[in-house]
């Protein structure tokens, strides 16, 4: 008798266990696999998609999107996508030949042409100086649309405006490929965007106080926080993080940092801080990091809000005046 019980028990358990395993999620069946090129927007997208799936991230640690290559694994990742989601060729140059080589129904969200973002135009040679301190958010720079590629500077990111809009699109395009977590998308964007206006708040407050100092940048790669938070930035060392700069360079950086009182120059991980130490040998510049992709930060839904949040700390610590 008791043998029966536990053999109808046993069979019954069997039959719970296979009809679970059948039993996924509608959610979970539907969620799309999506790739990202770069780690800020990997962050915003995967804001999005908290609870439905996580995206894969091409570009990791400190490596560059101006000199990557693409590895078997991210290969597969591509192939294996749904949706892919990158700036453009002006910023991820070794993407392009991938993007046009994709199939047509391979869905592609290339962020620099087609979210409505707020582009900025190129600043050529590297020497240049923000002597307008009452530009505001949206009087330099203008909405693409229909521009092309060539439209301008794609660390479109480093703008909580454009974050924004990155985050409403990304809400538009995932509901249309994964209609059946459109609600849960649209929760989350609505979630993010409160987080984004929050962290622009918080930053606008913080450096306010360093807002007219003079500082050099390591390459052009922060146009979009400078002008959004209104900083003085004056100029970059190299006008291409390709390209090593020359004496004649160094010379006119050098000079600038003396004419300008400048206070600091900034390196980044990415690229040879010797360079910066040679700039600066024998006068009063101190020297700081910045990190426009986060090479360091774990990869996620914090890691915008932690990349955003470190630059401000750093521009602050190297900005502020000598006590």
């Amino acid at each position: 008798m008791i043998d029966q019980f536990v053999r109808r028990a046993r069979n019954a358990f069997c039959v719970v266990a296979i009809a679970a395993a059948f039993m996924v999620p509608a959610g979970a069946v539907a969620a799309p696999k999506v790739v990202v090129t770069l780690l800020p927007i990997h962050s915003l997208v995967a804001s999005v998609m908290q609870g439905v799936a996580e995206p894969g991230l091409l570009v990791k640690g400190a490596a560059s999107p101006h000199a990557y290559a693409l590895r078997p694994s991210d290969a597969r990742m591509v192939a294996a996508a749904d949706l892919i989601v990158w700036v453009g060729p002006g910023l991820e140059s070794f993407f392009e030949k991938t993007v046009e080589s994709l199939g047509a129904g391979k869905r592609v969200l290339e962020l620099g042409h087609d979210a409505g973002l707020k582009l900025l135009p190129v600043r050529e040679g590297g020497d240049w100086e923000v002597d307008d301190h009452d530009h505001g958010h949206d009087d330099h720079g203008h909405d693409d649309h229909g521009h092309g590629h060539e439209a301008g500077d794609l660390h479109v990111w480093l703008d909580p405006g454009n974050a924004r809009k990155i985050v409403a699109h990304a809400v538009k395009v995932l509901s249309e490929v994964d209609p059946e977590n459109a609600t849960r998308y649209a929760e989350n964007g609505a979630r993010t965007a409160a987080r984004l206006d929050g962290l622009d708040a918080e930053l606008e407050q913080a450096l306010a106080p360093i807002r007219d100092r003079p500082y050099v940048v390591f390459h052009d790669a922060y146009q979009y926080f400078e002008r959004h938070y209104r900083l003085n930035a004056v100029g970059s060392v190299t006008a291409s993080p390709d390209r090593t700069p020359g004496a004649r360079r160094l010379a006119q950086i050098r000079g600038k940092l003396t004419r300008l009182d400048a206070a600091c120059v900034f390196s980044e991980p990415q690229f040879r801080p010797a360079i910066v130490d040679t700039l600066i040998e024998g006068t009063d510049v101190r020297t700081g990091v910045l990190d426009p992709l986060g090479h360091d930060l774990t990869a996620g839904p914090d890691a915008y809000f932690a990349l955003m949040r470190r630059l401000a700390d750093s521009l602050r610590t190297c900005l502020a005046p000598a006590s």
